[in-house]
């Protein structure tokens, strides 16, 4: 995505700026004061998902929300650095880079993973929050073959391009987000189409995706001593509550609070009352 030409009217775009953190080249919005909260959207999102939550938050705490590798304004600097670990590992470099160190590390789908993954590396959170925290994996056959099939699109060049015009001409991002349960603004809507319309933001979706494994967090729950709380959405099609409950129960100290009647976006569709338990959880 090109700044000079869609930043003009990016959510929150008064709080953005763009910091050379080795190997990429981020987008991080930055605002308020106090302890910090890094913002971690998941797979195939941007800082958009963040719009009404930022704001909120920024009220009463420093908030530190970045574009993920290769996902909406961040420059993907390697290929190679998209897996979990790895992302894991610049999330830490670049906030290491602005002189930050959250206190609490909250994520959203995918999201979770990675701040799961952050504390396991840099113990020593406050709280860490995931919001329809994506921490299952793939059963049987589609184990590898989702990865593989993943791997196989992002290493061709073009593919990219087909893939974000395709989405574009059949309406694509619409019914992608249909397919999580959730029912957001006319802006979300917007925002997720001219997501879908770029191709390097797709080439980030793909080359995350194909780089994926959550079976490494699964095995350190046990291990994270830090205070953990699983928002779920109660219409969530994309990752069922039953994971969140799953992964509390391996948590020294986790807890799953239902948002209700909502979606895999819930954060999305009820920002203040998911901004409300962060900021709970972050006081």
């Amino acid at each position: 995505m090109d700044w000079s030409r869609d930043g003009a009217d990016w959510p929150n775009h008064g709080a953005s700026r763009f910091v050379e953190s080795r190997p990429h080249r981020w987008h991080v919005q930055v605002a308020g004061t106090g302890p910090a909260i890094l913002l971690i959207h998941g797979t195939g999102a941007a800082t958009h998902s963040w719009r009404d939550i930022l704001p909120l938050l920024a009220r009463t705490h420093r908030v530190i929300a970045p574009d993920l590798p290769g996902h909406g304004f961040t420059r993907l600097g390697s290929r190679r650095r998209s897996s979990l670990p790895a992302m894991a590992e610049d999330l830490w470099t670049l906030c290491d880079t602005l002189g930050e160190r959250p206190t609490v590390l909250a994520g959203h789908s995918a999201g979770a993973a990675i701040a799961l993954t952050m504390e396991r590396m840099r113990p020593g959170a406050e709280r860490i929050v995931g919001l329809n925290a994506a921490l299952g994996s793939f059963d049987g056959p589609a184990a590898w073959l989702f990865p593989s099939m993943a791997r196989a699109l992002a290493a061709m060049p073009l593919v990219p391009i087909a893939v974000s015009g395709l989405l574009a001409a059949t309406g694509g991002s619409d019914q992608i987000l249909h397919s999580t349960g959730s029912r957001i603004d006319a802006t979300g809507r917007r925002l997720y189409r001219r997501l879908v319309q770029a191709p390097s933001h797709v080439e980030g979706a793909l080359e995350m995706m194909a780089q994926w494994s959550t079976r490494s967090v699964g095995d350190a729950l046990p291990g994270i001593a830090a205070p953990v709380r699983l928002l779920t959405g109660e219409r969530d099609k994309a990752v069922p509550p039953g994971v969140s409950h799953e992964a509390a129960a391996r948590l020294p100290d986790g807890r799953v609070v239902s948002l209700g009647a909502l979606g895999h976006l819930a954060h999305e569709e009820a920002p203040e009352a998911a901004a409300d338990l962060i900021r709970a959880d972050a006081d």
